[in-house]
C-alpha cells in the first residue's frame, strides 16, 4: 500500500472518530462508551454526605463540566429531601494529550525524477548554521517535507463531597448553597442528551 493510501485511511480514520464525538458531554448519568462520553456519577458515603463527580470529553469546557457538578450537588439534595448542602471538598482535574499528525501531502512526487532522466523541482536555499542546501521532492529536507500539525486535546473532570442539610441555608456561608435556587438558576443553561442519539 503506497504512502498516500496509507495518509488517506488515516485521514479518514481520525475524521471517523472526530465526528463520533462530535457534541459536547450532554447533562447525562456517566456514560463509557459511545458518541457522548461523561456524565454525573455520585457515591453515598454516609445518610447525608456523597462524593459527586462529572466527567466531560474533550469538546466540554472546565466551566461546563464546573456547572453540571453543582447543578447535580443540588438535584441530588433535593431528591434525597433536603433543602441546601454544602461543599466540604471541590477539585477540577485537567488531563491533556499533545498528538503529532503528519501532513500526508508533505511529501509530493513529481514522476519519476532526476535519476531517471526526467525534470523534476528543486530549489536552493541558505539554513542558518547549515550554509546553502537543496531541496527536491525525492531527498526531503526538514524545512520542507517533515511538517506535522501538533494537536492537544483536553479533558475535565470536576469533584465534590457534599453535606446535605435541611432547613434555612445560613448566611454568609461561601460553601453552602440553596439547592432549589440553584437549580432555577441553572436550568436554562443544562443541555440534556437528544434522544436517539
Amino acid at each position: 500500500m503506497s504512502m498516500k493510501k496509507v495518509a488517506i485511511a488515516a485521514s479518514l480514520a481520525l475524521a471517523a472518530t472526530l465526528a463520533a464525538c462530535a457534541t459536547p458531554t450532554p447533562y447525562q448519568p456517566r456514560v463509557t462508551s459511545g458518541s457522548t462520553t461523561g456524565g454525573f456519577s455520585e457515591q453515598r458515603l454516609e445518610s447525608d454526605r456523597y462524593r459527586i463527580s462529572f466527567a466531560g470529553n474533550s469538546l466540554t469546557s472546565r466551566e461546563t463540566v464546573e456547572r453540571y457538578l453543582l447543578y447535580r450537588s443540588a438535584e441530588l439534595t433535593v431528591q434525597q429531601g433536603y433543602d441546601w448542602f454544602e461543599t466540604a471538598d471541590h477539585r477540577t482535574d485537567r488531563t491533556a494529550r499533545s498528538y503529532i499528525e503528519p501532513d500526508p501531502f508533505a511529501r509530493p512526487g513529481f514522476g519519476y525524477g532526476y535519476p531517471y532522466g526526467y525534470w523534476r523541482p528543486s530549489w536552493r536555499y541558505f539554513g542558518g548554521g547549515y550554509g546553502w542546501r537543496t531541496w527536491d521532492p525525492f531527498w526531503g529536507d526538514p524545512f520542507f517535507a517533515d511538517r506535522a500539525q501538533i494537536r492537544t486535546v483536553e479533558r475535565f473532570e470536576a469533584g465534590a463531597e457534599i453535606l446535605l442539610h435541611k432547613g434555612k441555608k445560613p448566611e454568609g456561608d461561601p460553601r453552602a448553597y440553596d439547592a432549589r435556587e440553584i437549580m432555577s438558576n441553572l436550568a436554562s443553561s443544562i443541555q440534556r442528551p437528544v434522544p436517539g442519539k
